[in-house]
């Protein structure tokens, strides 16, 4: 008896790990996709208060061939300014997404529960460390690094709170709801015949 319960733990850290993986690659490919958008709109925004300065060109530019050349280098130079700021902001945003995201699960991993804390201190760890990585000297980076980790816990308190909330408040809503019948013996069946599948392959490995 102690063996299946043993069998059964196994297999639900299994499930929870597997399902904390799916989770940290949708969050980080958001993060990425953010990313993307924002640092191509933004420079695509820099790259428009420059217009008036190819404009005085063309304006100045009497040949046609001079003017078709100061266009096309200035479309190419906003190609490249956007396609620069979209690749470093999805990679930024990206990576500072993971490594959130993955403190996370980690800290709800190991205190084997998942509350506004484990948000806290994601955010608290993963800005100290980005604060690490800015260019400056030891003292500045050490500063970084302090302002970084009280900043990401005093916004990752708060946001941790109404994110767990929000969870409790729909799993709430959806055990409020009046169940199917037949989709409850269903579902039963199936988790249980999963169960015993799962079961005996361990026992027959």
């Amino acid at each position: 008896m102690a063996a299946i319960d043993d069998s059964v733990e196994v297999v639900q850290k299994d499930a929870a790990r597997k399902k904390a993986n799916i989770d940290w690659g949708a969050t980080t490919v958001i993060g990425v996709i953010a990313g993307l958008l924002y640092g191509g709109s933004r420079e695509a925004l820099a790259s428009a208060s420059k217009d008036a300065e190819v404009m005085l060109k063309l304006g100045s530019t009497p040949d046609k061939r001079e003017q078709y050349r100061v266009m096309r280098d200035a479309m190419e130079k906003r190609f490249i300014r956007v396609a620069r700021g979209s690749i470093l902001g999805g990679a930024k945003l990206g990576l500072f997404t993971a490594c959130f995201s993955g403190l996370q699960h980690l800290l709800a991993e190991r205190r084997g529960v998942h509350d506004a804390f484990n948000i806290a201190g994601a955010g608290s760890a993963t800005a100290a460390a980005f604060g690490l990585l800015l260019p400056g000297s030891l003292r500045w980076r050490a500063r970084n690094v302090l302002v970084g980790s009280v900043l990401g816990a005093a916004v990752g308190l708060p946001l941790g709170w109404v994110q767990v909330r929000l969870v409790e408040s729909a799993k709430e809503r959806i055990a409020s709801m009046p169940p199917n019948a037949e989709d409850t013996e269903n579902v039963k069946k199936s988790r249980v015949a999963a169960t015993i599948d799962r079961l005996e392959e361990t026992f027959t490995k």
